[in-house]
C-alpha cells in the first residue's frame, strides 16, 4: 500500500530513521575514550572503534539475501533491540572485551535497522516519489549523523560517558516505540506466478536456486562504489579534524564545522526536494563532485573561518545530496521487488567508506606530512568520476 509523503506511517518511519541513527553516531566519538579508561591500549581502541562498522559491512551481504522475504517491521524490530542491548552493555562494561562485545552486537543491529527501514520506507512511497521520499529519509539520517556527535561529546563533558550511553539507549527506545503505530508493517512483496500452461511460477528452479544465493544486487556495485568514495573523505574528516587544526595550529573555530553542515544540508534537502524525482542522476552527480572537489579543496587550504564555513557547506552538496541521490537510485536500479537487496548494496558501500574513512585518516596522520591529509582524500572524487564514467549507460 502506497502513502502520501505527508501520511503518518512515514512520518513516524522518519522519526524512527532519526533516532535509530542517533544512537550509534552519539557512541561513536566516546567509545575509544571509554575503552580507555577500561584500560585498553591505543591498537585495541582502534579495533573497538571500528567494530561496530566492520561488523555491519559483513553482515549486509547475508541480510541482502533474505530482506526481501521478510516484515520490515520484524526486521526493524530485531535490530532495534540488538542496539538497546549493546548500549546497555556499555554502560554494564568493566573492561575493554565487554566493550568489544557489544560493539559486535550493535554493529549487527545497525545493520538489520538501516537495510530494513530504508527499504520499509521505499516501499511505502508512491512510485513517482521515491527519489524525494527517500532524500528526505537520507536527511534524517544524515541529520542524525551530523547531529548526535556533537550531543555526546556534550553529554560526556557535563555527565559522563556512562549517562551517554543512556542516552543512545533511549534513542532506540523511542525509534523501537515509533514503529509500533506504523499500520504498514512492511510485508514481503510477493511476485505473481506466470500463466503458462502447467507452471504455477515463472522461475525455472535454477533461476529460484540463483536468487536464493544472490547475496549484492550486481546493478547496485557501482553506485555502491561511488558513494564509498564519497563517504570516505567525509568520514576521515569526521574522525580527524580536530587534531588537523590542532597539529597545524590553524586559528579556526572547528566546532562550527558540523553545525553548518548539517544547516546547510537541510536547506539544500528542502528545496531541492522536487528535484530528486526529475533530474538525472548524472547532474547529481556532476553537480555533487563538484562540490565535494571544492570542499576537500578549502579544507587543505584553509587558514580562518570562513573557508572552513565555506567547506561545509560544500560537504553538504557533495557528500550530503549523494548519499541520498545514491540510495533512491540503487531502489530504481534494483526495482522495488529487489528494493532490501538493492538497499543493502548501497550500504556495503557506505559501509566501506565509514570504516575506511577513519583507517585511511589514520593512516596518514600518523605517516605523512599532516599538510598532505586533505590533497591525498581528494583523490577520491576524481575515482567516483571514473566509477560514473566506466558505468554511465546504467547510471545516467
Amino acid at each position: 500500500m502506497k502513502h502520501s509523503m505527508l501520511s503518518i506511517n512515514i512520518l513516524l518511519l522518519l522519526a524512527s530513521g532519526f533516532f535509530y541513527f542517533a544512537s550509534p553516531m552519539l557512541v561513536t566519538p566516546l567509545i575509544t575514550g571509554f575503552s580507555e579508561t577500561l584500560g585498553a591500549g591505543a591498537a585495541f581502541m582502534g579495533i573497538v572503534g571500528g567494530m561496530m562498522n566492520l561488523c555491519s559491512l559483513f553482515c549486509r551481504p547475508v541480510m541482502g539475501s533474505f530482506i526481501d522475504r521478510i516484515s520490515k517491521y520484524r526486521l526493524s524490530m530485531a535490530g532495534l533491540l540488538f542496539m538497546t542491548v549493546a548500549c546497555a552493555g556499555y554502560l554494564l562494561s568493566v573492561n575493554p572485551l565487554m566493550v568489544l562485545f557489544f560493539r559486535i552486537i550493535n554493529g549487527v543491529g545497525f545493520a538489520l535497522c538501516s537495510s530494513s527501514m530504508s527499504t520499509w520506507m521505499s516501499l511505502l512511497l508512491p512510485p513517482e516519489k521515491i527519489g524525494s521520499g527517500m532524500g528526505i529519509y537520507g536527511m534524517m539520517n544524515a541529520l542524525a549523523m551530523a547531529v548526535a556527535p556533537s550531543i555526546g561529546v556534550v553529554l560526556y563533558q557535563t555527565l559522563g560517558y556512562r549517562i551517554s550511553f543512556i542516552v543512545a539507549a533511549v534513542f532506540t527506545g523511542l525509534s523501537l516505540v515509533l514503529i509500533q503505530f506504523v499500520s504498514d508493517r512492511g510485508e514481503p512483496i510477493l511476485r505473481p506466478a506466470s500463466p503458462g500452461p502447467g507452471k504455477d511460477t515463472d522461475r525455472t528452479p535454477g533461476e529460484a536456486a540463483r536468487k536464493k544465493l544472490q547475496i549484492v544486487e550486481p546493478k547496485v556495485l557501482p553506485i555502491a562504489l561511488i558513494i564509498m568514495l564519497f563517504s570516505i573523505p567525509y568520514c576521515a574528516t569526521q574522525s580527524f579534524i580536530v587534531r588537523y587544526t590542532e597539529t597545524r595550529n590553524l586559528p579556526v573555530t572547528v566546532s562550527l564545522f558540523f553545525p553548518i553542515y548539517a544547516a546547510a544540508l537541510l536547506i539544500l534537502r528542502f528545496t531541492m526536494r522536487d528535484l530528486f524525482d526529475r533530474l538525472r542522476f548524472s547532474v547529481f552527480f556532476a553537480g555533487s563532485s563538484l562540490c565535494a572537489f571544492l570542499s576537500i579543496l578549502l579544507l587543505a587550504l584553509m587558514k580562518s573561518d570562513l573557508p572552513m564555513c565555506v567547506a561545509a557547506v560544500l560537504m553538504a552538496g557533495g557528500y550530503g545530496i549523494m548519499s541520498s541521490v545514491c540510495q533512491s537510485r540503487a531502489i530504481v536500479i534494483a526495482g522495488r521487488e529487489h528494493a532490501g537487496l538493492g538497499n543493502s548494496t548501497y550500504y556495503i558501500g557506505l559501509d566501506l567508506g565509514m570504516t575506511l574513512g577513519p583507517m585511511l585518516g589514520g593512516l596518514l596522520y600518523g605517516s605523512v606530512d599532516v599538510r598532505l591529509f586533505y590533497p591525498v582524500l581528494l583523490l577520491c572524487v576524481p575515482m567516483a568520476v571514473l566509477v560514473f564514467l566506466l558505468n554511465r549507460r546504467t547510471l545516467s
